[in-house]
């Protein structure tokens, strides 16, 4: 309950930075809604709201006498444990790309983003949805919440689980068949993290997914 409980506060202040950050980025431009613009008002509400979302979790962890990395499985992982998890998502990714033909879904809507071509927002955007948003995020699935649901009668498996549920349903710019591979993917980053103990690695490998994401972009016709 401790953890539900925080995971909420963290989530009201990201929600409440990132739209105050999203609105002064618009009011700086009175409000003028081009393709670029959204761009850089988007990645303005990743780099503001992902240190405050993750003062909540430290502020938690610090009252509760914990130290916050080890909470949170601050720990490097081996080049071996990176290469292995990169091999893994590099399968899951080929896997998902041969579902979206088969099943004729785009894996993503585009409408709420640009071409990388048509827009000169990307970079910041790329800063905070490659860099920030991965940090924060991981820290707040596979980090806290798995940690704390993890030693409850969830257990591991239960806890990847249900935060790859949660994690999946938070990301509204997605389809349903976007969703479901979001959440398939929660559970490969759940493993990584179960298996190496780091949730730095889960960062690495959300990352490089998010990146890879943002350069296909520009090969779109």
């Amino acid at each position: 309950m401790e953890t539900t409980f925080v995971t909420l506060i963290a989530y009201g202040v990201y929600t409440l930075a990132a739209g105050l950050a999203v609105s002064i980025a618009l009011a700086m431009q009175d409000g003028e809604k081009t393709w670029s613009l959204q761009f850089q008002a988007a990645g303005a509400a990743y780099i503001v709201a992902s240190p405050a979302t993750i003062s909540v979790l430290w502020i938690a962890i610090r009252m509760a006498g914990r130290d916050f990395a080890e909470y949170l499985a601050l720990s490097w992982p081996s080049t071996r444990e990176l290469l292995r998890a990169l091999a893994i998502t590099a399968i899951l990714l080929s896997v998902q790309s041969l579902a979206a033909y088969v099943v004729g879904s785009k894996e993503i809507s585009l409408d709420p983003y640009a071409s990388a071509r048509q827009t000169s927002g990307l970079l910041l955007f790329m800063i905070g949805g490659g860099i920030a948003a991965p940090v924060m995020e991981e820290f707040v699935f596979r980090g806290f919440m798995f940690r704390g649901w993890s030693q409850s009668f969830l257990g591991p498996v239960g806890s990847i689980v249900l935060t790859s549920v949660l994690w999946g349903m938070t990301h509204t710019q997605y389809d349903w068949f976007g969703r479901f591979w979001i959440f398939v993917t929660g559970l490969v980053l759940g493993h990584f993290r179960w298996r190496s103990n780091s949730t730095w690695l889960t960062v690495m490998v959300h990352s490089a997914i998010n990146v890879l994401f943002f350069f296909s972009m520009g090969l779109q016709p």
